[in-house]
């Protein structure tokens, strides 16, 4: 076994298993409600979690990072999915509503500051955050970082990872007529939200299969075909910010507008073979991020259950304590 833990299974480094003091259904405006929950010390320091996605909601083992003694953990899943309803639904549902519902998280919870936790799209939202709302941030610690630029999207949809994985993006793509592989973002939209509920599962599962294939670094790229109502919310969602560019005002704005929490310290877990967000976006958000620590995981790609990852951010998380 190496330092980083890289030949035993990622749970060996989490904290038990708990469950939550606290599970709410808050309103949030615009027919959704959010489902939120609090776990750990209720007295302890607030830690938020964002998930990933858009779109894939939050579990269980993602409590387990945290010292149950110490923090007050803060999960909530996203609108449109896991348990916040209505379930799927891309109504009223742009990253600036996510992050107004945040703000009212924070505030139903009676919270000053806090730290942020985020990975790949939970990373994307946690730097939109505390660019929004420096304020409100201890400290961020992030991983698989994604920035939601056009360059990104198109490595990930336009056949740059395609070459390391080809015959799993031959089956991604292979569903889409050949007119249409210039643009399978906008291919895999019009099936995606074509109204035809049995096509819609079929083209979600081919979305979220391409995806989760290329998480771990272990991946032998066969996934099985998963639940279809998770694939179908999961899928719809994060096609959706995709198609919109993830409803930010520029292309490149993350990385341009670092200043704005240059006084927010924080740390990158980043699987250095990571082929769904390369490394060298968390690399070029490091160097403009003064106070940020770099930490390139060897032998660990993007999944947060990668064993690298979990255990570093457990020690992460372990050595904030106050």
């Amino acid at each position: 076994m190496d330092k980083f833990g890289a030949h035993k299974p990622a749970t060996d480094y989490l904290y038990p298993q708990i469950a939550p003091f606290d599970q709410r259904m808050l309103e949030v405006g615009d027919g959704h409600k959010v489902y939120v929950e609090q776990s750990g010390n209720p007295e302890g320091q607030p830690v938020v979690v964002f998930h990933g996605g858009p779109g894939g909601g939050c579990s269980p083992a993602m409590r387990r990072y945290f010292d149950p003694a110490h923090y007050r953990v803060i999960l909530f899943d996203q609108r449109g999915c896991g348990r916040s309803t209505p379930f799927a639904s891309v109504e009223a549902n742009t990253t600036w509503h996510l992050i107004r519902d945040i703000e009212l998280i924070r505030e139903s919870l009676t919270i000053d500051q806090w730290i942020v936790f985020g990975g790949s799209w939970g990373a994307t939202l946690a730097l939109i955050y505390a660019q929004t709302h420096p304020e409100r941030v201890q400290y961020m610690a992030l991983r698989g970082v994604f920035m939601a630029t056009r360059k990104e999207l198109d490595w990930f949809y336009g056949g740059g990872a395609g070459q390391f994985w080809p015959d799993v993006w031959d089956r991604f793509r292979g569903i889409i007529p050949k007119s249409e592989h210039h643009d399978l973002i906008s291919a895999y939209h019009k099936r995606l939200f074509s109204g035809d509920k049995p096509e819609e599962l079929r083209f979600a599962r081919a979305w979220s299969a391409w995806e989760n294939a290329l998480a771990s670094v272990r991946s032998t790229g066969a996934v099985g075909e998963g639940g279809g109502e998770y694939a179908h919310a999961f899928a719809r969602l994060e096609n959706h910010y995709f198609m919109n560019a993830a409803f930010l005002d520029y292309d490149g704005q993350l990385l341009d507008q670092v200043d704005r929490m240059a006084d927010i310290p924080g740390v990158i877990v980043q699987g250095r073979l990571d082929m769904i967000c390369p490394p060298a976006t968390a690399y070029a958000l490091a160097k403009k991020w003064k106070k940020s620590d770099l930490r390139l995981i060897p032998e660990a790609g993007h999944a947060l259950s990668e064993p690298g990852i979990s255990a570093e951010l457990v020690r992460v998380m372990d050595a904030l304590r106050r």
